[in-house]
């Protein structure tokens, strides 16, 4: 009798081993970063020896991080010599106008490592058991989420802006909720000349959004209501109320709490906008969508990245007559407009 052969696979411990050395990319990317080697490479430093010398390191260091870079995608090798991916040319290279290295700062900042030490126990908890989370008030984490995050969040803000047709040139009230950065308003300042700015945060994280409207030349139409966005009395008349990456931090019954104030922040026919990494129904999909709730699990008390049912759901149950869905480029969040 002959064998049978399996058409299926055999089984291969690959995944399991990449996945527990995962680390290792985060801490090489990082390093990659600080040696600025995307940028020397940029600049014609593109063997080992030229960028051992440009970057102040060792060879040997330096040869086995970018072939470490080229097996993991973000740098692409011709016998010795190395170059950048279309990705790390645009968003890694300092002298390229979308760079966004920055981002490292915030994303592998120890408050954020930490908080997935004892993951074990946020699981069995179903929520982060960290002592001090992220949401505590005044948190010093998010005037580092302020100042490195904001790179990454130009391309969208330009886009949410001319999505909620500020060119048009209305006479907009606008509200920034845990406003950050606040690119998201100032873009609106920068295209509406007719537009006002009004951001709520931290009184230490509004200091860094105040800089920014200084720096785009809008801080004559910025305003400021320091606090808490659960506590700080808003005001009414507003035709647009930005929620930007917020939601995502609390559950459900939290969400629609603040939705109902926002709801009667605003002025009848005014839109709630909020950003939000949004999955499809199953979870699992798209990959960076549906990973979000990972961070939400290891970070925050309650938080998650919800579907868009979810929000309709919430938007309705605050009081507001429609919700749609919006991508917004460069494609990987969606705005959830709530219509009152």
């Amino acid at each position: 009798m002959s064998a049978t052969v399996s058409s299926h696979p055999q089984p291969s411990p690959e995944p399991i081993f990449e996945t527990l050395n995962a680390f290792q990319r985060s801490a090489a990317l990082k390093a990659a970063i600080e040696l600025d080697i995307f940028t020397a490479i940029a600049e014609r430093a593109n063997t080992a020896p030229a960028l051992a010398k440009e970057c102040g390191a060792a060879e040997r260091g330096v040869r086995i991080l970018c072939d470490f870079l080229v097996i993991h995608g973000l740098l692409t090798k011709d016998d010795s010599h190395y170059g950048l991916t279309p990705e790390s040319a645009t968003f890694l290279n300092r002298r390229s106008p979308a760079y966004m290295g920055s981002i490292a700062n915030f994303l592998t900042a120890p408050d954020v490592l930490d908080a997935y030490k004892e993951l074990t126990a946020s699981v069995r908890n179903g929520g982060s058991v960290v002592k001090e989370s992220a949401l505590a008030p005044e948190h010093p984490v998010w005037v580092e989420f302020a100042r490195s995050m904001a790179p990454m969040m130009a391309m969208p803000a330009r886009a949410l802006a001319e999505l909620l047709s500020a060119r048009a040139g209305h006479k907009w009230k606008v509200l920034g909720i845990a406003a950050g950065h606040a690119l998201f308003g100032i873009n609106i300042l920068q295209q509406n000349p007719n537009a006002e700015l009004t951001v709520v945060d931290w009184p230490n994280v509004v200091q860094v959004a105040r800089e920014n409207a200084q720096k785009a030349g809008v801080v004559n139409r910025f305003h400021a209501l320091p606090g808490s966005a659960f506590d700080v009395d808003y005001g009414s008349g507003y035709d647009l109320v930005l929620l930007m990456n917020f939601l995502h931090h609390f559950d459900p019954p939290t969400n629609e709490k603040l939705l109902r104030k926002v709801h009667a922040a605003l002025k009848d026919g005014g839109r709630a906008v909020a950003l939000e990494f949004v999955p499809n129904e199953d979870r699992v999909s798209p990959r960076m969508a549906a990973s979000f709730s990972m961070i939400m699990l290891g970070t925050t008390p309650a938080g998650d990245a919800y579907t868009f049912p979810e929000f309709e759901r919430m938007f309705r149950n605050a009081g507001f007559q429609r919700c749609e869905k919006q991508l917004v480029p460069p494609g990987v969040e969606h705005a959830v407009i709530g219509h009152k």
